[in-house]
């Protein structure tokens, strides 16, 4: 069985990144002042722009002028206390002529070859067959970037790096959200629990219904991003309703709470370029961005874990790099009116 998103509809992709545009619209003209602060919030990912520079020679070229791909990645350093992981990774492919998206996910679990990674020591790590967020763990985001370009062949061209502590400032300076909780969550080793049915979420509760997984379902990355994509269209929602866009003194707090939770390149760490590439991404016509996870079954040699639809995933990796439209087969929701986006 592929494990694929389940795309009921796509509307949140698009009102998401009008989203941004707009709040990064006020920042912009909210003063020298407020500007200032915001913008030197964002941590320049200096390290990684190091360990990625060192290893120019061993990543993939890009293919196709225009086209951009930006790895989004969840950092977990407040869950492991010792150590850093990214349960979250998603590409952002937007095409040359700004006229389809792609948003594309990478199981946590899925068994991949790590190369050796570039160390802040300045040693290497070993190169392993392992689960893709080790990666992360490994050698942070320039490893977990080089993991992707070497299982697709594409390459990364920024990467952004959330803070799941900053997600929870972010909720809270939104003043919670509500949400309809599935049935009893609970992140292993943590102490809060929330309970079935419909209720107001602070930012640490918040945190345990999009990061819970274990005992949760089917305990699937997949369904675990459903939940995220609900928990976004909720936000938006209450966002809109408050009329939060329309208060610069209630959005601040926001932006500020956004901007500290980001680590980014040295091409998207300051508001200007940041709100360039939701410009960008909001070109993108509505119903033409395409939402996949990166084709999986079970690995037949380690439990639990899963290993790419060789045929399918490389279909996949072929029309990112080319810049080519997606293969309608390798998702459930498109446009109606064309095979392929």
């Amino acid at each position: 069985m592929a494990l694929r998103d389940l795309v009921p509809s796509r509307p949140w992709v698009r009102r998401t990144l009008l989203g941004v545009c707009l709040l990064l619209t006020v920042a912009l003209g909210a003063g020298a002042w407020a500007y200032a602060r915001l913008d030197g919030n964002i941590r320049t990912d200096e390290a990684t722009d190091q360990a990625l520079d060192a290893d120019h020679g061993r990543r993939p070229a890009a293919l196709r002028s225009g086209a951009q791909n930006i790895l989004i990645m969840g950092s977990d350093i407040e869950a492991t206390k010792d150590s850093q992981r990214s349960d979250t990774t998603m590409l952002l492919h937007l095409s040359a002529d700004r006229k389809r998206a792609a948003l594309v996910s990478v199981p946590r679990d899925l068994m991949v070859d790590i190369p050796a990674c570039r160390l802040p020591d300045g040693e290497r790590s070993e190169p392993e067959y392992a689960q893709f967020n080790w990666a992360f763990e490994r050698g942070g985001a320039a490893c977990a970037i080089r993991t992707f370009e070497d299982l697709t062949d594409v390459r990364v061209d920024h990467h952004l790096v959330l803070d799941f502590t900053g997600f929870k400032t972010v909720v809270d300076a939104l003043g919670g959200v509500d949400v309809k909780v599935p049935e009893r969550m609970k992140v292993p080793h943590g102490d809060l629990v929330l309970h079935k049915g419909e209720q107001h979420l602070n930012g640490a509760e918040a945190l345990v219904f999009v990061r819970g997984r274990t005992g949760v379902g089917d305990g699937s990355d997949l369904q675990r991003i459903e939940r995220q994509k609900e928990f976004v269209r909720d936000l938006l929602g209450q966002v809109r309703e408050a009329g939060l866009l329309d208060h610069t003194t209630r959005l601040y707090p926001v932006l500020h709470a956004v901007t500290s939770a980001l680590t980014a390149d040295k091409g998207l760490d300051s508001l200007s370029e940041l709100y360039g590439l939701a410009e960008g991404a909001g070109q993108v016509p509505e119903g033409r961005t395409a939402i996949v996870t990166v084709p999986s079954v079970e690995h037949p040699d380690y439990w639990g874990r899963y290993t790419p639809v060789e045929d399918q995933a490389e279909a996949l990796f072929d029309a990112l790099r080319e810049d080519e439209p997606l293969p309608a087969h390798l998702y459930n929701a498109y446009d109606p009116d064309n095979d392929e986006l």
